[in-house]
This record gives structure tokens, sequence and C-alpha cells, in this order.
């Protein structure tokens, strides 16, 4: 199994929707730290799981969708809780839809994202 793996950092913000959230339901930014990771058992006619430049650039792309940007405020996080792991789902589906990874080989995608050096969370899905 080869692996690659690709991590962009941003400011965003959001509040949570949750009963009695505490001081979360108010406004406020927290550093994400989004690391993409695909898995997948055979390499390219190349000797690439996946083209690094083309993950990069997709990475690069989602980062500055996100940067400075309220969560709750995107249609993906319309009526729910804009947690840290619904973000890591978000965040892959978004990175699926900029790049054909089953096409490339890839079996598996990881999205995990660290919450201010605080918390880590993540989202893993077979493709």
């Amino acid at each position: 199994m080869y692996t690659v793996s690709v991590s962009r950092t941003v400011v965003a913000q959001h509040y949570l929707t949750v009963p009695a959230p505490g001081p979360e339901g108010d406004p406020h930014s927290h550093r994400f730290t989004i690391d993409a990771t695909v898995r997948g058992p055979e390499l390219n006619e190349y000797e690439y799981l996946v083209d690094i430049d083309d993950l990069t650039a997709a990475m690069d792309h989602l980062a500055d969708f996100y940067r400075d940007r309220t969560l709750n405020d995107l249609p993906a996080f319309e009526g729910a809780n804009p947690s840290a792991e619904r973000f890591a789902r978000v965040f892959g589906d978004r990175l699926l839809e900029r790049l054909e990874l089953e096409a490339q080989g890839v079996t598996k995608l990881r999205i995990e994202i660290e919450e201010d050096d605080v918390a880590r969370v993540a989202h893993e899905r077979s493709l």
C-alpha cells in the first residue's frame, strides 16, 4: 500500500449550533491544519500513486476557499452543526470533486483536521 499526504493550514470561523454550546456558540476562529492522505495498492506508469502537484493544487484551492470564511454561512453546513468532524467530511467531498482519485488507483481518502493544536479529528472513506 502506498500513501501520499499533503497538508494546509487555514484560519476559519464557526459557531456551534448544538443545545447549550457555551462560548463555542458565539462566532470564533480556529487555526485548522488539514491533512489529506490518499492510499492505494499500485503505482502508475510514472511510479506515482498520484501526481503530488495535482493534489497540492487542489489543497491550495480548498484552503483558499475556506480561509477567513465562516463555515456556518456555507451551503455544505446549512442546517448542520459545523463541527470539525463535519468539516473533515465536507473537505473530503470537495477534494473528490476536484480530483478524479479513483481513476488514479486511489482506494482510500483520509482527511484529518487539527483544531488549534488541541484536538484532532478525521474522516476516512473507501473509494
